[in-house]
């Protein structure tokens, strides 16, 4: 038998050549209401107690807005982008333990 050419080629690939899918695990349910806020108050609560101890010396003079302003522009991407992840991740991971055990 002789390999095809490229341009012989058939243009759909033949069943022997494809691959299905392997299944994969189903994710977790997401986290109630009450628990995703519970984990972002969790998240936001830590971070405004630093952010206004670190800027408070410099913004004391400023108005509230000004300062609030300010602290919500650093507090909220990090809150959304590192610490609501890794909490989240922890919470599916609990919940997946908590999952196995309730199997047994």
């Amino acid at each position: 038998m002789t390999t095809p050419t490229p341009a012989s080629r058939p243009l759909a690939p033949s069943a022997e050549e494809v691959t299905l899918p392997t299944a994969m695990p189903t994710p977790p349910p997401m986290p109630s209401i009450h628990v995703r806020a519970f984990l972002t108050w969790l998240a936001i609560f830590p971070l405004v107690t630093l952010g206004m101890t670190a800027i408070s010396p410099l913004t004391e003079d400023w108005p509230i807005v000004l300062r609030a302003l300010v602290l919500t522009a650093i507090v909220v991407p990090i809150a959304v982008y590192l610490a609501m992840p890794q909490l989240l991740r922890a919470h599916g991971a609990l919940a997946r333990r908590r999952g196995r055990r309730s199997a047994r």
